[in-house]
């Protein structure tokens, strides 16, 4: 969910009376490759005669069957949720909880077509817990995320074991304690392409200890990569072994996690599969070069509620010599933030142009006068910069727990300083307009 139904949520749920309560909720369906998402999209808040509170608090049938109506007409599914105003981490459910949501669960499965969630709300801590009643018992969820300017996840401990910190890990948990470390190190993490930043960042990421990292890129390594691929051999050019499982090969070697998992996608970003494998990751790192894929991560991160931490670098040689202009930008895609059209990092005309074959076609490029997007200069000196930003961002993001991503941060290598680019959104964004889609995404692949 986003960090505003959060609160939104909070506040119902958690009275100054102390007592439990409870409300109905609307959600969408995000299919990944091997992970089905459940993403609350609206609150319903009860009406006086919808439910009773009495310590407990109990729902309505009328409420539920109105409500479930309404959700199958909009192609939703019907969550029930309610409080334990005193209770701390993932919750269980109560016999009588569990036979009060098991009592609606066929229902709401005749009426949406969709299993009914259910989801707690710790008070004393915030956390969430949620299951999905695809039968007559429930299926426990392996976390609960809200997305915001901080990603906030609750994780169940039965199902995603919290990790011991290791030795190797010390000055890394030292920055951020063991429990923002934890949580962290549970994330499933992509890197969609692995470059010249993208490989550096998925090497960092598996030294921090995060414990499960994704590589997805297409390319194979040549002679040419050499000077950004920093670990990469002439013997991997020569046998033009695939970028992604050098990354791999790299990333176990500087892997901290006692039990780490690199998944290597020799696939591009932009098709049906590349996208159903960006959908099973918590959090997904942009490090292409090009406009098609970024506009397919900005989607994502609106419609399927992925974080994406986007970078990339301006750099263009003098015609005499020299350094014409250089600089980098990163920035954290997630509501509240603008999409990667509305703050200028893609032109979306140029994303139709590659759709279709023509953005570094020669005999097109030459009737247009437009230039091609292939061959962009890019340094390991300058990269470092690019990397910086980017897992600058996911410490934010992820386990600064009293900061927040903000608005895109441009570093102009000439002034050697940074700054803040203040956008807003497009009055038609399409992409922020998707929020919370899910499945009814606009697709922008093949």
């Amino acid at each position: 969910m986003t960090a505003e139904l959060n609160t939104a949520l909070r506040s119902h749920l958690l009275r100054p009376d102390g007592d439990e309560d409870i409300c109905l909720a609307t959600y969408s369906v995000s299919t990944g490759a091997r992970r089905v998402t459940h993403l609350i999209d609206d609150v319903l808040l009860p009406g006086r005669e919808d439910r009773i509170v009495h310590g407990n608090a109990t729902i309505r049938g009328e409420y539920v069957l109105r409500e479930a109506t309404a959700a199958a007409a909009a192609g939703r599914g019907l969550a029930i949720l309610h409080s334990h105003p005193r209770g701390r981490g993932w919750q269980q459910l109560s016999r009588y909880d569990h036979d009060a949501e098991r009592s609606y669960a066929t229902l709401v499965r005749e009426v949406t077509g969709l299993p009914l969630i259910g989801l707690t709300l710790a008070g004393g801590d915030g956390a969430w817990s949620a299951r999905s009643w695809d039968t007559t018992e429930p299926t426990w969820s392996e976390s609960v995320r809200v997305v915001g300017g901080r990603l906030e996840v609750s994780w169940n401990d039965a199902l995603v074991p919290k990790p011991a910190a290791q030795a190797a890990q010390a000055r890394t948990v030292s920055a951020w304690g063991e429990a923002a470390q934890a949580d962290m190190a549970r994330l499933k993490v992509l890197v969609v392409g692995v470059g010249s930043v993208g490989l550096d960042v998925a090497l960092r990421l598996a030294a921090s200890g995060v414990q499960h990292v994704g590589v997805m890129d297409a390319d194979v390594v040549e002679r040419r990569n050499l000077d950004r691929l920093v670990g990469a051999t002439r013997w991997d050019a020569r046998l033009r072994r695939r970028k992604v499982a050098v990354a791999a090969r790299l990333a176990r070697r500087a892997a901290t996690a006692d039990e780490f998992t690199v998944e290597q996608h020799a696939f591009s970003l932009c098709t049906q599969q590349g996208v159903a494998a960006a959908l099973d990751y918590d959090v997904i790192f942009s490090c292409v070069d090009r406009p098609w894929p970024r506009a397919v991560l900005s989607s994502i991160a609106y419609a399927d509620l992925i974080p994406v931490i986007d970078g990339g670098l301006d750099l263009a040689p003098h015609p005499q010599g020299g350094i014409l202009r250089a600089s980098a930008r990163f920035q954290t895609v997630v509501p509240g933030n603008p999409c990667l059209a509305c703050s200028r990092q893609i032109n979306m005309s140029e994303v139709t142009l590659e759709r279709q074959g023509l953005l570094d076609n020669p005999g097109y490029l030459e009737q247009a006068g437009r230039q091609s997007q292939d061959g962009a200069p890019n340094v390991a000196a300058f990269s470092a910069t690019v990397i910086a930003g980017l897992l600058e961002q996911f410490v934010v993001l992820t386990a600064a727990r009293r900061w927040e991503v903000g608005p895109p941060i441009q570093h102009i290598f000439s002034l050697q300083t940074r700054r803040t680019l203040e956008y807003t959104t497009g009055s038609a964004c399409s992409m922020e307009g998707r929020l919370l889609a899910g499945d009814r995404r606009v697709s922008l692949v093949g």
